[in-house]
């Protein structure tokens, strides 16, 4: 698997995936920030962005994406950082890999399962005829009939690009629409992550919740949770300086 990285800064490695339908280029702004005192390996995992496609999409080779990421860096150890999707990411990674990991930073998501709820974006996106769409103003308005949030509508274009004269998701769309309850997917097994980890939640957001606790606690007891003010599930793009200071002081700067 062919993983597209952006690499930046200089000191300790830090990678940082992003969550679904988004790309490295989320947190190239909190990347700037950081890259005075670690080198940023921004990953697009498979299926999104300019990584490769593939059929098999799960948590379990996403986290083996990373671990050959790091073998092929030549990095024995790391700081990882994800979120939503790419938190679960993190967490796979942490668990199946502890070695390889020196600190964990999970944004907005908990280990447990969650239900599926991102029928109307998939309703959408696949009613855009890549065929016959002949702007992005065109597939804008087609998204909106399923979307109203205008931010939310724009950070899903991010990933349509234009190939060969056509327009292209660079998002594995079907492979997504197919398999999408494995975004949900809980940590289920008997291993633990025993390094720091930071669980940093958005204080709008219900992706962690105090029932979330127990689950913590057990896969990652060396846990300490967060809540960034004023945040919502987009922590990094609603409050990018609270973020970048939280990161900081528990990766040790």
């Amino acid at each position: 698997m062919k993983l597209n990285v952006r690499k930046t800064g200089s000191g300790s490695p830090l990678i940082i995936l992003h969550g679904l339908f988004g790309s490295a280029d989320n947190w190239m702004s909190i990347a700037k920030e950081l890259s005075e005192s670690y080198t940023l390996y921004l990953v697009d995992q498979r299926n999104h962005g300019d990584s490769d496609h593939s059929d098999e999409w799960n948590y379990k080779v996403m986290a083996e994406d990373i671990v050959e990421l790091m073998d092929e860096e030549g990095l024995e150890k790391a700081f990882v950082m994800g979120h939503s999707m790419g938190g679960k990411t993190a967490m796979f990674v942490a668990l199946m890999h502890p070695d390889r990991v020196e600190k964990l930073i999970v944004a907005d998501i908990a280990p447990r399962y969650y239900p599926v709820h991102h029928e109307k974006i998939l309703e959408g996106l696949n009613a855009i005829d890549l065929e016959t769409v002949s702007s992005r103003k065109e597939a804008d308005d087609k998204l909106a009939e399923y979307i109203d949030e205008t931010g939310i509508r724009q950070f899903l274009l991010k990933s349509l690009t234009r190939k060969d004269g056509k327009f292209a998701w660079k998002v594995n769309l079907p492979v997504i629409t197919e398999k999408i309850e494995i975004v949900g997917e809980g940590i289920d097994g008997e291993g633990s992550f025993d390094k720091p980890t930071l669980f940093m939640g958005g204080a709008n957001s219900k992706y962690i919740q105090d029932k979330d606790r127990a689950d913590m606690d057990r896969y990652f007891p060396n846990n300490h949770l967060i809540y960034i003010k004023d945040a919502g599930h987009w922590l990094h793009a609603e409050q990018p300086a609270a973020v970048i200071e939280t990161v900081k002081a528990f990766l040790g700067e």
